[in-house]
């Protein structure tokens, strides 16, 4: 019971503050890679993950768990310290795995044209998480990015649907990065 009770924020004002800051700036500059810190939550997600949790739920952010995350450790421990509440993919605006357990992305909210930002975010773990691979392009990326992604072809169709689409973040240890629906997506 520990476990579920720590792990959050020992100093929520000033932790979350700089991680809504990393968040901000990781979508603000898709592929450059953030350190965070802060977040111990349960196996088997990653610390990036949880502060990503800690930071953008809330009671009133409908969240989707797929795969092992859908664990009742992490259900408990969601609980606790976000009260977000749990949901299928197509009610998330929030979704957590590993990108084969998100599929089919079909799944998850796109928007709508009169509200493009009725989406969802889907924060997605990875084995890796480095600044090599996908040649990036578009606003917030001077010239170019580079970054690990799971596949190419998903995030082109995904930009392909702008102003529509999902937002998502990449996570990995304690890195996160972000891959808004406005990159451009290119294998090299």
């Amino acid at each position: 019971m520990n476990a579920i009770l720590g792990g959050g924020f020992a100093d929520p004002p000033t932790q979350s503050a700089h991680a809504f800051r990393a968040l901000l700036e990781a979508m603000a500059r898709p592929g450059r890679i953030h350190e965070v810190t802060g977040a111990a939550p349960p196996a088997p997600i990653s610390v990036a993950a949880g502060v990503a949790l800690l930071t953008l739920t809330d009671s009133t952010t409908p969240l989707h768990l797929a795969g092992p995350a859908d664990s009742e450790a992490l259900r408990v421990w969601i609980g606790f310290h976000t009260g977000a509440p749990l949901v299928p993919a197509d009610e998330a605006q929030f979704a957590l795995g590993h990108w084969h357990d998100l599929q089919p992305l079909s799944r998850f909210r796109i928007g709508e044209p009169a509200y493009p930002d009725r989406s969802a975010t889907l924060i997605v773990e990875l084995d890796q998480l480095e600044s090599q691979g996908a040649r990036l392009t578009g606003p917030g990326i001077r010239d170019e990015a580079r970054l690990s992604l799971p596949e190419i072809g998903a995030f082109r169709s995904n930009r392909a649907l702008f102003p529509l689409g999902l937002d998502f973040i990449l996570t990995c240890g304690s890195r996160l990065a972000a891959l808004p629906r406005s990159t451009i997506v290119e294998d090299i």
